[in-house]
């Protein structure tokens, strides 16, 4: 018999779970890591895939659904396809999913989907080859489009494409991303640019809106009808264009979708957090290598969800643009790495 989902203050349930499996990553995109130096997570602080599947199965037992692999990168971590296998094998989650940057996935994508992962997301934020060097201070571009291929010919479907758009950037690309994604047989979603984590270069100026993204679509393709939301939990809201092909927007900074998150994310170092814009989580690692049991787990989990009441998007959009500044400066970041976006895994 499935459990029913455990349920916060606002009676969000506990369904959807990010676990980052590192705080490291191969890119330094400049709206996430926009600093020249960090601090990382202590190696020997990591939770190892046991200890993964183990929590997953604890929060899988209160409601969880949807798990999702991020970091970092995660394909970096050594013998992922393992804890995709592990992972797979946990009773009551229904979908298996991974965030990547794709510079390593071309390699790796079929291995993914043999060992039981549903379905893949792929950051590209410009189809410029310059542009994606200065972006993220590395010369990868190539190698992230042939991971998208690779990930669609390894069958991991839907297959999903995120760009951050950011005005005076990569805001003319928005059009030409909509068509490769749709040559690549993916959907793409339209991130706005936002204020959490280590984007320190953050300002109200760089955000192009949801609005702004509606309106370059309907500029082109005459029109954008709105889909049904078959999930009201979901963070993208999706867009059909008059010949049939759909886009997402996710609108974090203008359009928060606070009443409806039933997300939450667990740092590589197992640090619960509830919100993407809380300030602190709750360790996991600690009570879990002390050797509790897994009832005893599931207990601190229920206790902390059920109090959850975190609206950190609306709190942050309800402020005027003249006092939101980006979330942490470089210094907060320096003291404590588990508020860096690429800690957290987005």
């Amino acid at each position: 018999m499935t459990p029913p989902p455990l349920r916060d203050q606002l009676g969000r349930p506990l369904r959807t779970l990010r676990f980052s499996v590192t705080d490291r990553c191969n890119l330094r995109c400049q709206y996430c890591m926009p600093e020249e130096e960090y601090v990382w997570l202590p190696r020997k602080d990591l939770l190892s895939f046991e200890e993964t599947a183990f929590l997953a199965a604890r929060f899988a037992a209160l409601g969880v659904r949807r798990v999702r692999i991020t970091g970092g990168e995660p394909l970096i971590r050594i013998h992922l396809p393992e804890l995709v296998k592990r992972l797979a094998g946990v009773p009551h989650i229904r979908d298996l999913a991974l965030t990547t940057n794709g510079v390593l996935l071309a390699d790796q994508a079929e291995a993914l989907k043999a060992a039981g992962l549903h379905r893949i997301t792929v950051s590209i934020d410009t189809l410029r080859p310059e542009r994606f060097r200065s972006l993220t201070r590395r010369d990868r571009f190539e190698a992230v489009c042939r991971g998208i291929r690779a990930a669609r010919e390894a069958g991991l479907a839907p297959l999903k494409l995120d760009t951050v758009v950011m005005r005076g950037f990569n805001d003319d690309e928005i059009v030409e991303l909509f068509e490769f994604a749709t040559a690549e047989e993916a959907e793409i979603r339209f991130i706005e640019y936002m204020d959490v984590g280590g984007a320190t270069a953050w300002r109200p100026g760089l955000v192009f809106d949801a609005e702004a993204i509606r309106d370059v679509m309907r500029r082109r393709y005459g029109s954008v009808e709105a889909i049904p939301a078959s999930d009201p939990a979901a963070p993208a809201r999706r867009y059909r264009t008059p010949d049939g092909r759909a886009f997402g927007i996710i609108a974090s900074v203008t359009e928060p979708f606070c009443r409806t998150c039933d997300r939450s994310r667990i740092t590589a170092d197992g640090r619960w957090f509830r919100c993407l814009y809380a300030s602190e989580g709750t360790d996991l690692r600690g009570p879990l290598r002390e050797g509790r049991t897994a009832r005893e787990m599931e207990a601190l989990i229920a206790r902390t969800w059920s109090g959850r009441a975190d609206r950190g998007a609306e709190e942050r959009a309800a402020l005027p643009d003249h006092e939101r500044a980006p979330l942490f400066t470089a210094s907060d970041l320096r003291s404590d790495p588990h508020q860096e976006m690429h800690t957290r895994g987005g």
